[in-house]
């Protein structure tokens, strides 16, 4: 009920400013036009997911620890400052901000360094129980002041390169390339809002099963299908169509199924508000409960874009935010789940340490997370809190903790992944904090792994682990090329017999593109070359490489 307080002032009155916003509301749009870039398809006669599995998705999916974790994205911004509130230095926290500053009679102590405002009560218990921690100054080197640029460095845990793939969706599965032929039988990943946003990300490939809204993913979980039937006029030939169209997207959506049977398995035990954000968290507790079997989740709570009336707007937010958090968790508790689940906020950035004449606060840099769930075994804060009287040249926080130790310490010390995965995902290695579990050593079998990736054949799917896709071996790329039009560069590491097909979305094959012996070397193939592409009509498609060894699909798009 509070949407359009919220929407009204989601924009500055700063031309830059509505112009970024226009390009991440149009990224985000071209995402979900994307008929494959979330869920499933059918590919000869099967069903089959549109998510590429990366080395981490494998590893994910293979694990054999129990540990799930619910990243909570706070979309826009959020002022790390009114959230988690430095009493050491109460007075300058003050004098920068006369008019929003939560008033000491409005907090509650956390300890005697740092408070949250009495509106954020339910995690004072959460808190209590050891069951919260806060990282301080959580940032990167030369903060971008832009969404759009920010979101996709915190997706891609990448700076000054290319955005175009997250770090849950680094690389190819060396173990599985033939991935959108041989799916796992679970979703990797669940996510709900953020569409557009590359944390699953690899190219023009999506990991997570996606949804726009709560709505939808409850539907899915309640009835097992993408869009309902009963409600069609199958009378008229608009009618007819509909239902043609929703019947096959359904059939796309091969992991409709198994939500909705870890769904119906379980009930919700906790007293939700009705807000977006307990909507949420309601539905992922439930399949936690129903053993889905996802390892990693994300949620999305947005308005955090406080350029005007700050007060009641984050006021708002981190009410719903904190209640919804407190339920979860009280609801997993029940069935005694909530020891494996660890909930993780992710910002953007913070806020402007000033206020701005509209009663809120610019883009910033530096903010902090927080931490949620039985795991952490207590409470605490992590790292030095910036220095609110040296700032940088923007006059922002400064901060002290890379958020890709934040990753680094999830992935290697909760989901237990190799380290040398970890590092290869994170493109880097990062000092892990102590946040309050860990996976062991070697000889427990759960930490570092002096052969990580090696060649021995997949018992599942018969298929070299190392070879295929090992960009020094063999590697293609789709491209346009202004005259031919759509073609594949590829390059053979040796002499091979190799054939390349061409599949539409339904699973059917449209051409043998190319089939018998090749040398070693560099190759380009055009399409039109080898086919009449005017019997092709526009949209996606599946290439599929295939030799002795194993194959290798992409989707490509055609208009």
């Amino acid at each position: 009920m509070y949407s359009n307080i919220l929407n009204r002032y989601h924009s500055a009155d700063s031309p830059a400013h509505d112009e970024e916003h226009e390009q991440w509301t149009r990224r985000s749009f071209m995402k979900a036009l994307g008929m494959g870039s979330a869920g499933t398809m059918l590919l000869g006669g099967s069903a089959l997911s549109a998510s590429s599995i990366s080395p981490i998705g494998m590893a994910l999916n293979e694990s054999e620890g129990d540990h799930i974790l619910v990243l909570i994205r706070l979309a826009g911004g959020n002022d790390g400052l009114n959230t988690i509130v430095p009493l050491y230095d109460f007075d300058t926290y003050a004098n920068y901000r006369p008019s929003i500053y939560h008033r000491q009679n409005s907090l509650i102590k956390l300890s005697d360094d740092f408070a949250i405002p009495n509106y954020m009560q339910p995690l004072e218990t959460l808190w209590g129980e050891g069951m919260m921690k806060v990282v301080n100054g959580v940032g990167y080197e030369d903060q971008s002041l832009s969404h759009f640029t920010s979101s996709d460095i915190w997706a891609a845990s990448g700076i000054n390169t290319i955005y175009n793939q997250g770090f849950f969706g680094r690389h190819f599965s060396t173990t599985n390339p033939d991935y959108l032929f041989n799916p796992p039988e679970k979703p990797l990943a669940v996510q709900i809002g953020s569409i557009g946003n590359l944390i699953f990300t690899k190219e023009d490939e999506q990991y997570a099963f996606q949804v726009s809204n709560p709505n939808q993913l409850e539907n899915i979980a309640k009835s097992g299908v993408q869009f309902g039937l009963e409600d069609l006029d199958t009378s008229c030939k608009l009618g007819v169509q509909q239902e043609f169209l929703r019947a096959t997207s359904n059939t796309t959506y091969l992991y409709s199924g198994v939500i909705n049977e870890a769904y119906k398995s379980s009930t919700t035990n906790a007293t939700y508000e009705d807000s977006d954000i307990a909507r949420q968290l309601s539905i992922i507790a439930r399949l936690i409960k129903g053993n889905l079997g996802t390892k990693v989740y994300m949620v999305t709570l947005g308005g955090f874009d406080t350029h005007a009336d700050q007060i009641e707007r984050h006021s708002l937010l981190m009410s719903e935010l904190s209640s919804a958090v407190s339920e979860f968790y009280k609801d997993l508790k029940q069935s005694g789940h909530d020891q494996n689940v660890l909930g993780m906020t992710i910002s953007e950035f913070g806020r402007r340490v000033f206020e701005n004449g509209s009663d809120g606060t610019d883009h910033g840099a530096s903010s902090n997370t927080l931490l949620f769930g039985p795991g952490l075994e207590g409470n605490g804060f992590i790292g030095d809190h910036p220095d609110l009287s040296d700032l940088d040249n923007n006059k922002n926080l400064k901060y002290n903790t890379d958020f890709r130790q934040l990753y680094a310490t999830v992935l290697s010390q909760w989901l237990c992944l190799d380290t040398n995965e970890v590092q290869n995902s994170l493109s880097g290695d990062f000092e892990n904090l102590d946040l309050g579990f860990s996976c062991g050593t070697n000889e427990e079998g759960t930490g570092d792994s002096e052969d990580p990736v090696d060649s021995e054949e997949n018992p599942d799917t018969g298929v070299v682990a190392e070879e295929l896709l090992d960009p020094e071996t063999f590697s293609h790329r789709p491209f346009y090329d202004a005259d031919k039009g759509i073609s594949i560069a590829y390059n053979a590491f040796e002499s091979m017999h190799l054939e390349i097909t061409l599949y539409n979305l339904l699973g059917q094959k449209m051409a043998t593109l190319q089939s018998g012996y090749i040398a070693e070397g560099e190759y380009v193939l055009h399409f039109s070359d080898v086919m009449n592409m005017e019997s092709l009509s526009s949209g996606q498609y599946l290439y599929r490489f295939t030799n002795y060894e194993g194959a290798s699909s992409k989707m490509i798009l055609i208009e």
